[in-house]
């Protein structure tokens, strides 16, 4: 019987490329409890909910400060970010996202599935790609800073207490991107 195990050495000049096979998605309903287990921690731990908005929030007033200290408190958004006791980047969501993006860097190498490569469909370039990526970031950042309050922040936590202005959001949220989607479907075929 054949051995399942691929120990092949990759060829010369293709170091980038997995030498493992990469490991199954979890299980999308475990992983659903186990994000409703950690939002159930955040709220008995941290006294609040899920979010990342924040953070960014917090970083871009930080940031303006360093430049301009007298407007940044000045600004009443900015002013908010910047009364955190100590530094401004030791607002608990800060720590949040970077446990997100450690963890989620973790999980990809230890499954197997970190590689350079963007993901796209025959009909779309690199730059296509990249910049429709890029656009959805922008319109995600910026009905954050209008509804405010991230997709976590908004459908996660305030779904979780029931907030009807987070149902809504999660709504207009999933017929947004539907609606999206059907202009954009020709570059994944």
């Amino acid at each position: 019987m054949a051995s399942t195990t691929h120990d092949v050495s990759p060829p010369a000049g293709a170091a980038h490329e997995r030498t493992h096979e990469p490991r199954p998605y979890a299980n999308p309903y475990l992983a659903g409890i186990g994000l409703g287990l950690v939002l159930l921690a955040a709220f008995v731990f941290m006294g609040r909910g899920l979010g990342a908005s924040g953070a960014f929030n917090s970083t871009i007033a930080w940031l303006v400060s360093l430049v301009a200290p007298g407007y940044a408190a000045s600004n009443e958004f900015l002013a908010r970010y910047l009364d955190v006791p100590g530094h401004p980047l030791k607002a608990w969501l800060v720590f949040e996202v970077l446990g997100v993006f450690t963890g989620a860097l973790l999980s990809g190498v230890l499954a197997h599935r970190m590689s350079r490569t963007v993901e796209k469909g025959p009909g779309a370039s690199v730059a296509l790609r990249l910049g429709l990526a890029f656009l959805g970031g922008f319109l995600m950042a910026f009905g954050a800073a209008l509804g405010r309050g991230c997709t976590s922040g908004q459908a996660l936590t305030g779904g979780a207490i029931l907030n009807a202005g987070s149902w809504i959001f999660m709504t207009c949220f999933f017929g947004g991107a539907y609606g999206a989607a059907w202009f954009v479907r020709r570059q994944w075929r």
